[in-house]
């Protein structure tokens, strides 16, 4: 069973509360959700919408032909009645006006009727979130006005609903973090409002700096003095600080960096979705030093890299960069997995202050931390930084590098990363194909050119214009992957539409 349902109207209007109340009743009766949210860079009006899928079996996309419509405004059926599948339905506002901003309210509770659940369940949440005569008034006369359609009787699963934003911002807690720098950009801002509302309770200071050069170059002067710092940006924003990123190879301060990426270079499509940002991910930065590049696919591959990305800094005093994008940062997951127990992240490096002094410099040193323009020690300093890459690979093999995922013996081998994964793993469930999930980027596992090499027919899906991943894999293992699905339109890929096109390249 899967549905999807697009719940529509002007920005202001309040339609995520519509998709927050019917999720959480959902979850509650064992049921699988995925909310994606779209909307453009407007305050007040326009027209946003949010696409909710439901199943009764795990899923991560959304598809592009609707079950039904739920109207905050005469425009959102406009915008969606052609996608429409026959016997669906549409949820109008006209009857519910008189509620006001409870608008939304009765539109949840008239989706619930639809679905089928009984109208206690749907009080009982409503209670939760807003206890308040007006909008139970609202549930309830929604649910009264439209007749069951579907019967979602309980399921027995337990679940649970995280965006990437809310994960990044658990695996940052789960690491100890101390100090988040960031300075507001979309689609990276939901990390600053998660974290920012967390501080008190789990000791940690979120500061929001006047611009990025100021963000990177605080947070290296934090980790310096032996804090646990976590940045947040999006491309702009990373591409100011990649000068402070070029300190930080030279200086060895451990760093973690969250980029969200957005569609387009300069400002692009700020509040849409691409996986344009790797190659700055992979490159950014002046000069040659180590760095580790790690991209989740959903929010507990999220929770855990965080926590890698903060252990993998510290212990080889690196830069760690978490890779996301919007789809992943605000879509809404839901799962009835948990993630791994976080690694403990300890600080055993020198800390100015304790025993000795501490020296870091942007230029090259000898070992007591004076400037050198000797050759040789030039050359033996960049052979160092250089030879550190074996060690952080070695030591990222202890985690997943790579996943894998549909049939395992297929001799048709998908590859793709980050949030393009949960309409991938979607897409392919009735297909002859197997998924290579790459997660971590740099450094990149050694498995993946043998299972290149071992591939009848190779297909790679990216969310960008170039084939990123693609120009990384033909780089580091010499095949050139000819068959690509790429999308960069500023929205996301839609299971059933990937499907068909997966579909085309097999046969």
């Amino acid at each position: 069973m899967r549905l999807n349902i697009v719940i529509g109207g002007k920005a202001g209007q309040g339609i995520n509360k519509v998709s927050e109340i019917v999720s959480q009743t959902l979850t509650n009766q064992g049921y699988f959700t995925f909310n994606y949210r779209d909307y453009p860079s407007i305050i007040r009006g326009g027209h946003n919408f949010n696409i909710l899928s439901i199943s009764d079996k795990k899923i991560e996309s959304h598809e592009s032909k609707l079950d039904g419509i739920v109207a905050m405004d005469d425009n959102t059926i406009k915008v969606h009645e052609k996608a429409l599948k026959k016997d669906s339905f549409v949820i109008k506002p006209d009857n519910f006006l008189e509620f006001g901003r409870n608008l939304n309210v009765a539109l949840a509770g008239a989706l619930i009727k639809i679905l089928g659940i009984d109208k206690k369940i749907l009080i009982e949440e409503i209670k939760e979130q807003l206890n308040n005569p007006e909008s139970l008034k609202a549930a309830e006369k929604g649910y009264e006005s439209q007749t069951k359609k579907f019967d979602l009787k309980k399921l027995n699963n337990k679940i649970t609903i995280l965006s990437g934003s809310k994960a990044v911002t658990q695996g940052a807690i789960n690491s100890g973090i101390d100090i988040y720098f960031a300075y507001p950009m979309t689609p990276a801002t939901p990390v600053l409002h998660e974290l920012a509302s967390e501080q008190l309770k789990h000791n940690c200071l979120v500061f929001q700096n006047e611009n990025e050069i100021a963000v990177a170059n605080a947070a290296l002067g934090a980790s310096f003095s032996g804090a646990k710092v976590m940045v947040g940006t999006s491309g702009g924003g990373y591409d100011l600080m990649t000068e402070a990123l070029s300190l930080q190879g030279m200086t060895e301060i451990p760093l973690v960096v969250y980029l969200a990426s957005r569609a387009g270079p300069a400002t692009g499509i700020p509040t849409y979705t691409m996986q344009n940002d790797l190659g700055i991910a992979l490159y950014g930065g002046h000069g040659e030093f180590p760095r580790v590049v790690i991209a989740p696919g959903n929010p507990i591959e999220a929770i855990e890299i965080t926590n890698h990305a903060f252990y993998l800094a510290e212990k080889f005093n690196t830069a760690s960069i978490i890779l996301s994008d919007k789809h992943l940062a605000e879509s809404e997951f839901s799962s009835e997995e948990k993630p791994s127990k976080p690694l403990k992240i300890k600080i055993e490096r020198p800390i100015p202050g304790e025993k000795k002094v501490v020296k870091a410099s942007s230029y090259e040193s000898d070992k007591y931390g004076y400037s050198t323009e000797d050759p040789f020690l030039a050359k033996k300093n960049a052979d160092e930084r250089i030879k550190r890459y074996e060690e952080i690979k070695k030591e990222c093999k202890k985690f997943e590098m790579i996943k894998f995922h549909g049939k395992k013996d297929s001799k048709n081998l998908i590859i793709g990363w980050g949030s393009t994964s949960g309409a991938i793993k979607d897409a392919i469930q009735d297909l002859d194909a197997k998924f290579l999930q790459v997660l971590y980027l740099k450094p990149l596992s050694d498995e993946i050119k043998e299972q290149m090499q071992k591939a009848k027919k190779i297909i790679l899906v990216e969310g960008n214009v170039t084939g990123q991943l693609g120009r990384l894999l033909r780089e580091k293992t010499g095949i050139s992957i000819k068959n690509r699905i790429l999308k960069y339109d500023g929205r996301p890929f839609r299971s059933d539409e990937l499907k068909e096109e997966i579909r085309e390249v097999l046969e």
